[in-house]
């Protein structure tokens, strides 16, 4: 079997006198991929990521909500536990996403509309569609 590389195929790897041997780590990365869109990516995954609408209460929902807020401040002497599920908007899109938050409530502040809970945390009034007591 002959072929027109027969001359060359077996002569060794030809290294250079004057030049010092790039590493094989630098060699790799002349050939990673390339993104000539930075960014992009992101981009693309930040638009297929999905938020929720935020709901409106019906008025029974919202009669039934205020009964518990109700009871939450005849009772805040002793600080009592719930569970809140609110509705935190997104940063970035319309939306956002629906988060429940259990703890210790210390006072609702009227001013803001808030519920605060022992050790800080703040929840709009106006946010929230669920309160488990």
């Amino acid at each position: 079997m002959s072929g027109q590389y027969d001359d060359i195929i077996n002569m060794p790897h030809h290294v250079s006198k004057t030049r010092a041997q790039m590493p094989r780590r630098n060699r790799a990365a002349q050939f990673a991929p390339f993104a000539a869109l930075t960014g992009y990516e992101d981009a693309i995954d930040e638009s297929a990521r999905r938020t929720d609408a935020k709901a409106e209460l019906c008025e029974d929902e919202a009669e039934e909500l205020n009964k518990k807020i109700k009871l939450l401040r005849a009772r805040i002497a002793s600080e009592p536990h719930c569970e809140i599920t609110y509705f935190v908007p997104d940063k970035h899109k319309s939306g956002g996403k629906y988060i429940t938050f259990a703890g210790n409530v210390r006072f609702i502040e009227e001013v803001t509309r808030q519920i605060v809970f022992c050790g800080g945390m703040r929840i709009p009034l106006d946010d929230i569609i669920k309160i488990s007591l």
